[in-house]
């Protein structure tokens, strides 16, 4: 009686665990957007923020890279070095500087929210390369399609369509000041396009990942490569943005210190084992399936702990931006659920994101 009593308790918790880490996965990419927001605030240089972050992120992955990669790790070619060198150029550096620019003209909801065009870039990009097969006529393939365009559509509603304000800020005070309506919604687009170009950087990040996998599958390995990388390149472009400012690189035991540490630790360590795990247990469907839970998690924080207001419009981009993501990975999930087609196995990509960062 009690052995039939544990084993069920343990097959409860082989199931709720792939829930718990996807959900801890998505909480912790909801912090990372408020405290960079409010590390930002407090007039940290985002290119910097960038550098150091992966620095530590470095210095976290490589001993485990060292220990388990040592049997599966490849030798080093000139070629595997030329493709992890633009891994580390496309993510660490043009892809995080520009979405925490991004981040800084607009609010930490926006900007997740905007993330969420991410999946539609790379699935349009994945078709492009041939590491995602379309169908025109099957009706995955046209649920794909039709994803991908509503992701697009609602990402121009939340930059575009501003309307009443729902939701006062939280204590009367906000965070994030304005001179003029004219100034709010030119900063608003400029944050919205280049979190958009990061988005495709990020993208065009994950494609080249999964083709490097296929010649160097140390996935540990890799990702401490590209954040090695990621720092010297990020940190030569922080020198040429921020020359003549030697005091941008300085740290106090403040907001700074925790976004760095907290973003290099976890979404740059940690959330690659998470994220590793849950695939291999569920399969990526299921890891892209809660990512807009990211979303509404940062709205709430950054509701009361930014002082950020709630907009009619940008809801109404959130929720079509949405209803596109579950379009695409209903489409993913047809794939996945139907041995037979053909599709299955030709797309590279899903299952080869073990090692890419969710967090800019």
């Amino acid at each position: 009686m009690m052995e039939n009593q544990n084993q069920k308790t343990q097959s409860w918790l082989e199931k709720a665990t792939p829930f718990i880490a996807i959900l801890s996965l998505q909480l912790g990419y909801a912090v990372m957007d408020v405290l960079s927001k409010a590390a930002l605030n407090k007039g940290m240089s985002n290119y910097v923020f960038v550098v150091y972050r992966h620095a530590i992120a470095f210095i976290v992955i490589t001993p485990f890279a060292l220990y388990f990669d040592k049997k599966v790790r490849p030798k080093m070619t000139i070629s595997i070095f030329i493709k992890i060198a633009a891994l580390s150029l496309l993510e660490p550096v043009i892809d995080q500087n520009l979405y925490f620019l991004g981040l800084k003209y607009t609010t930490a909801t926006f900007a997740a929210a905007m993330s969420n065009i991410l999946p539609a870039i790379t699935f349009i990009l994945a078709s492009i390369l041939r590491l995602e097969k379309i169908k025109i006529k099957s009706i995955r393939s046209q649920a794909k399609i039709l994803g991908t365009i509503a992701t697009v559509a609602g990402a121009m509603v939340m930059t575009l369509v501003k309307g009443p304000i729902l939701l006062e800020t939280f204590g009367g005070k906000s965070h994030i000041h304005h001179s003029g309506g004219t100034s709010s919604n030119q900063h608003t687009i400029l944050g919205s396009v280049l979190i958009t170009i990061g988005c495709f950087s990020w993208a065009c990040f994950f494609n080249l990942q999964a083709i490097t996998l296929e010649a160097y599958p140390a996935a540990l390995s890799l990702s401490s490569w590209i954040c090695l990388l990621g720092t010297i390149e990020g940190a030569a472009v922080a020198s040429i943005m921020e020359w003549g400012r030697p005091s941008v690189w300085s740290i106090k035991w403040d907001m700074r210190l925790l976004s760095t540490l907290y973003t290099g630790i976890f979404c740059s360590g940690l959330a690659y084992y998470f994220q590793g795990v849950v695939m291999k247990a569920r399969g990526p469907v299921f890891v892209t399936t809660f990512s807009p839970l990211c979303m509404v998690i940062v709205a709430i924080m950054g509701y009361f702990l930014l002082a950020e207001q709630m907009f009619l419009g940008r809801v109404i981009g959130a929720f079509i931006i949405c209803l596109g993501l579950y379009l695409v990975v209903w489409g993913k999930s047809k794939d996945y659920n139907n041995p037979s087609n053909p599709i299955i196995g030709d797309s590279v990509l899903p299952t080869k994101q073990t090692t890419g960062e969710n967090c800019a």
